[in-house]
C-alpha cells in the first residue's frame, strides 16, 4: 500500500507516518519497494511470526493459554498468507 494511502487509511499526519514506517522497516515488520514515484509498503511475515514467538515465549512462558490464547499451534503469519496465496 502506498504511503499516501496508509496515512487516509489511518488518520495520520505524512511525517508521524514517515517516522513509524522507517522503525517499522528497521525492526523487520514491513518492507518497502519503489514503484514509479511512489513507495509500496507491505508486511514482512517473517518479521511478525518473530515478533509473534518472541512475545509468546517471553509474555507467555511459551503457553499461549496463559494469555488467553487457544493450547496448541498458532497459525503464523506467514502460514495465513501463503494460504490466501
Amino acid at each position: 500500500m502506498p504511503a499516501g494511502d496508509i496515512a487516509r487509511a489511518t488518520g495520520t499526519r505524512q511525517n508521524t507516518l514517515s517516522s513509524n514506517l522507517n522503525i517499522l522497516s528497521a525492526a523487520g515488520l514491513i518492507s518497502s519497494r519503489r514503484d514509479g514515484r511512489s513507495i509500496i509498503y507491505s508486511a514482512a511475515y517473517g518479521g511478525i511470526d518473530d515478533l509473534l514467538n518472541f512475545l509468546l515465549d517471553d509474555c507467555c512462558g511459551a503457553a499461549p493459554e496463559g494469555c488467553g490464547l487457544p493450547s496448541g499451534r498458532i497459525r503464523t503469519c506467514a502460514a495465513v498468507s501463503s494460504e490466501s496465496a
